[in-house]
């Protein structure tokens, strides 16, 4: 059996590359993990050794983030600590029969100045952005060297434009991240219409998106709110504790009710407003989700692979600003919107999510076409479920049949 050594630069990397881990280890091979940014939760999670310096930055990892995220990255020791991390890298990869890359431009580098033996899943990068992928410099003299034994892509898109400009096959299998989505634990109360909330997983950044999303559950009318076939439901990490949650909440005059603190779900309240909260229910609100409002990442693109209409609210950042929602539109297609107008000042963003929420909702009920849009886009751009198990099996048959 051979040994791996997986690399990744984000919390959602991380995630993809905990279920290639687990895969790997199941057919009997060694895996441990090397995260470039953050303490590699995912891997821990995994049980899955963790290797490197493993610290944690305000803005989660290594990639798209506002100017002011860039400057946080500045300040904390980013650049230095990644200069540590790649030395540290350099010395280990000697160890393993292959390393296996999971992100973009800086772990690609990285593992190609190691001159070991790589395999690349491109999860940051898609044509769908643009058309026709940029790969910024050196990405693209790395992928044609030879010792990068295969690439896989996260789109078929992507895949289909890098044969061409690398000369090389590029492969698209599916997308591990997907995965997890699928696996519900179990299914929420039925309801005629839930919205799921996602506020992101990062500190401080989930605090102020949390209050965000309370302010636009503020603008639904009193017959939505009252009605009790309508279910407003958040995934909340654990990051965030109950002690803090109400500290939090309570600035913006919601209550948590008292009896619901030790249950789930959590209950908030705000005069007609109810919000159910819930604590290691990501998948499971996300599959009974009808629409999701989302302030994060990975969590949308889960979402938009379950075929469900995801509404954009742009927050403060360091990362869900308004660059990043519009590059996630780009990348996920009509399943995307968001209520945000650059050409209207003084715009009130909470009820216009609002409203724009309570539109898609009358869209599902009257238009079959629409739900058939959020479906195709779900297969064009990110394919369908087992991609943990595709790319594996490639790995273990033909990358290693050649060793």
């Amino acid at each position: 059996m051979a040994k791996f050594l997986l690399i990744s630069n984000g919390h959602g990397e991380d995630l993809s590359g905990s279920l290639l881990g687990i895969e790997l280890t199941r057919k009997g091979h060694q895996v441990e993990a090397f995260p470039l940014v953050g303490k590699g939760n995912a891997y821990r999670s995994a049980q899955l050794r963790v290797l490197g310096l493993q610290k944690e930055f305000s803005t989660g990892g290594l990639g798209y983030t506002s100017f002011l995220g860039r400057l946080t990255e500045l300040i904390q020791g980013q650049l230095f600590y990644l200069l540590g991390s790649i030395f540290r890298l350099f010395i280990l990869s000697k160890r393993y029969d292959l390393l296996i890359v999971i992100g973009d431009v800086v772990p690609i580098v990285a593992t190609w100045l190691t001159n070991q033996k790589v395999v690349v899943y491109l999860v940051a990068y898609s044509s769908h952005y643009e058309g026709r992928l940029r790969l910024p410099w050196p990405v693209k003299d790395c992928l044609k060297s030879k010792r990068f034994l295969q690439i896989f892509s996260r789109d078929q898109l992507t895949a289909d434009d890098l044969q061409i400009q690398l000369n090389r096959s590029v492969l698209f299998l599916g997308n591990p991240f997907m995965d997890s989505a699928f696996s519900s634990k179990k299914k929420l109360p039925e309801k005629v219409f839930r919205l799921g909330l996602l506020p992101g997983s990062r500190r401080p950044e989930l605090d102020n998106n949390l209050l965000m999303i309370l302010s636009v559950m503020e603008y639904f009318p009193k017959e939505t709110l009252l009605n009790k076939d309508i279910s407003f439901d958040m995934a909340l990490v654990s990051s965030l504790n109950n002690t803090d949650l109400i500290n939090l909440v309570n600035k913006k005059g919601w209550e948590l009710i008292e009896d619901s603190l030790n249950m789930q779900p959590i209950i908030l309240k705000k005069g007609f407003c109810t919000l159910n909260i819930y604590r290691d229910s990501f998948s499971d609100i996300l599959q009974s989700s009808d629409v999701l409002l989302c302030m994060a990442g990975t969590a949308a693109e889960q979402a938009v692979g379950l075929g469900k209409p995801v509404i954009q609210l742009p927050g403060k950042g360091p990362q869900f600003t308004s660059l990043f929602a519009e590059a996630q539109r780009r990348l996920l297609g009509q399943s995307v919107l968001c209520a945000e107008k650059n050409n209207i000042a003084n715009q009130n963003i909470f009820l216009d999510t609002a409203n724009l929420i309570l539109d898609i909702q009358e869209l599902l009920n009257k238009d079959s076409e629409f739900k058939e849009t959020c479906l195709n886009e779900a297969l064009l751009r990110l394919g369908e479920q087992g991609g943990t198990k595709r790319i594996v099996e490639f790995i273990d048959e033909f990358l290693l049949a050649t060793k």
